[in-house]
């Protein structure tokens, strides 16, 4: 059996179409086509298809059993894979139809979350020590923000959002870095702001 035969049969056994897996991994149907009928003899989203079908790259390489890997710990099931976007795309990811993000980078999320989710690269040291610079972060428009939750917001003078923690006093809002040495500690919203969505889940890049 061939690397095309076990993708197939390994999506037949999950009950995945190639348009549900191809959205899954972060590529066309046509890629998963190709790879299925042997046009593509070497996929470059090995590792992305293997978590996406449950199986080990390995297997899907190889043809080796599971068996072969009985002291391998299983990683946590993977919820979706999405694109990395710049700061200044975040400012406008509600006009999500011009930023191509089919052709962004995309990292898995082992948390439930809609397909509105995008991810971000920390930058600075304002969220410090939680986050750090560096980090991934991984944010949900569709998820209802609250007091205390983190959050991506757009600023209306400026072109890019910004990461804080959101903080509501009666009927004042505000965002707030976590670093206790940031000089501006409380930026209100009055009406200057609209927040992009929730951070549900962090990672780092390796």
């Amino acid at each position: 059996m061939s690397i095309n035969d076990r993708i197939k049969s390994r999506r037949k056994a999950l009950g995945l179409t190639q348009e549900q897996l191809a959205k899954i991994v972060g590529v066309s149907q046509n890629s998963i086509h190709k790879i299925e009928d042997g046009t593509t003899r070497k996929p470059r989203n090995i590792i992305e298809i293997a978590r996406a079908i449950k199986c080990s790259p390995d297997w899907l390489l190889y043809g080796r059993d599971s068996s072969d890997f009985k002291n391998i710990t299983p990683g946590p099931d993977i919820k979706g894979f999405f694109p990395l976007i710049s700061w200044v795309q975040a400012g406008a990811w509600s006009s999500i139809e011009e930023i191509h993000a089919l052709e962004a980078e995309r990292f898995p999320c082992p948390v439930a979350c809609s397909n509105q989710t995008f991810v971000l690269k920390v930058q600075g040291v304002s969220m410090e020590p939680t986050f750090r610079d560096g980090d991934l972060i991984f944010v949900d428009p569709e998820t209802e923000w609250r007091h205390g939750a983190y959050v991506v917001a757009r600023l209306d003078e400026h072109n890019e959002a910004t990461f804080k923690q959101l903080v509501i006093e009666g009927n004042q809002k505000f965002l707030k870095p976590l670093n206790p040495n940031w000089p501006e500690q409380l930026i209100p919203i009055n009406g200057n702001c609209s927040i992009v969505g929730v951070v549900v889940f962090s990672g780092r890049a390796f």
